[in-house]
């Protein structure tokens, strides 16, 4: 059940222990692009079970004085912002005004947060109600089981020990649901990368002073280290995938022989489940050899539907944003499944001309699906990156997800890769 505060909550700040407090006398606020607003009530929810708090450092929080009607700092501590659990789309990011000096912020997504009655609340839309990385799902003991049990059933299979390393180091939801033997399994390929992803939680340059969220694989996996582990999963996990392009690895493509040959070899043992792959979606010519060789679906990841603001976040090389296109056209020409894995910045992706671009790309590509991903970045670094400013007011997150579901109702709408239920229920 959605709760929604009765009223608009309070700013709630931190101090310099992470203690967290209200300020009564102010109205908690969100962020779109570079404007302060104050969120509606039915834009608030009560903060998912499993999201996780931030005390941002070098920055003071923005809130709503009801009494001079203006948006001020809260002197009295840091800003703070919520990391909401997967499977939900933020809709405002937090407000705060940068410190002489300010950090970067480390690579999540910062979202807004406020405090009414005994209960934080944040702006955020259940976007998906699949509970496949809903924190209750989540027994660690049983996930070290599983690793244990698999380790010993293939102890020479690197892939599968990369993958523990993930599940038991990194905690990531994906592959700790493959130890628990159910879902999607996440099949990382490829060290390398075709594109500089300001972002990139895999790969930071020391440069930038923050760090990746995860290590890189250090090698290329054979098929047979790739079938061997996969065959098993889709022929006995609940509505199984098998997925190649992971956050702990660069640009599956650059590995798409052996992912090739992994296909073919999983498609001479088992029929079941849907085999995906996660890219740039670089190399057209992979694609429509992929897609031949029975790829199932693939999930397009976008900061932006324009191409100058693709070219500046994704700094490709040896690519461009109409060879992502190509790629998009040519797995639907094999009625490959096609997911957008759309970065949802507020302000930019709301922006009037964005939704334009958007819409004009899921009209001509026959897109099947929208993933409405939070974008794990500083929003700061990445407006100045882009050297963007919000002349045109965006629509709100929430209006434009309505009005993409108005003008294409055949499309659908999560956080996660769907697996052949959704897919044949949805797709053109």
């Amino acid at each position: 059940m959605v709760i929604r505060p009765g009223k608009p909550p309070y700013l709630v700040y931190s101090d310099e222990h992470d203690n967290l407090f209200e300020d009564s006398s102010l109205l908690a606020t969100g962020r779109s692009g570079n404007r302060y607003v104050v969120p509606a009530t039915d834009e608030l929810i009560e903060l998912p079970e499993g999201s996780d708090f931030f005390h941002l450092p070098g920055r003071v929080p923005i809130g709503y004085d009801t009494v001079t009607k203006n948006f001020r700092p809260c002197n009295k501590g840091f800003a703070v912002a919520a990391f909401v659990t997967p499977a939900y789309s933020q809709l405002y990011f937090a407000a705060w005004k940068n410190k002489k000096n300010a950090p970067l912020l480390p690579l999540f997504a910062y979202t807004a947060i406020g405090w009414l009655k005994n209960k934080f609340y944040t702006t955020a839309l259940r976007i998906d109600p699949d509970i496949r990385q809903d924190c209750n799902q989540f027994n660690q003991k049983l996930v070290e089981q599983g690793v244990s049990k698999l380790i010993k059933k293939f102890p020479e299979n690197r892939l599968l020990q990369h993958i523990a390393h993930c599940a038991t180091v990194y905690y990531c939801p994906a592959a700790r649901n493959y130890f628990l033997f159910r879902w999607e399994a996440p099949f990382p390929t490829s060290p390398r990368c075709n594109s500089q992803c300001l972002g990139c939680i895999s790969y930071q340059p020391k440069k930038h002073n923050i760090s990746a969220t995860q290590n890189r694989i250090a090698f290329i996996p054979t098929p047979e280290e790739i079938a061997e582990i996969a065959i098993p999963h889709l022929e006995n996990a609940p509505n199984p995938i098998v997925s190649f392009g992971q956050g702990c690895e660069g640009e599956p493509l650059l590995a798409w022989g052996v992912i090739m040959q992994a296909i073919i070899e999983i498609r001479k043992h088992t029929t079941k489940g849907i085999i995906n792959l996660n890219t740039n979606a670089s190399m057209p010519h992979a694609i429509e050899r992929l897609c031949k060789s029975g790829l199932d679906s693939i999930r397009v990841s976008l900061n932006s539907a324009r191409k100058k603001f693709y070219d500046l976040y994704y700094k490709p090389k040896k690519y461009s944003f109409n060879d992502v296109l190509q790629s998009i056209q040519i797995a639907r020409q094999f009625n490959c499944w096609v997911s957008l894995n759309y970065f949802v910045f507020p302000g930019l992706t709301d922006e009037p001309d964005e939704y334009k671009a958007l819409r004009n790309i899921i009209k001509k590509y026959k897109i099947n699906m929208l993933q409405w991903r939070n974008f794990n970045i500083d929003p700061d670094w990445y407006i100045s990156h882009l050297g963007y400013t919000d002349k045109k007011q965006g629509i709100g997150i929430r209006n434009l997800i309505s009005k993409i579901k108005d003008e294409f109702p055949y499309l659908y709408h999560g956080y996660f890769n769907p697996g052949r239920n959704i897919i044949m229920k949805y797709k053109k």
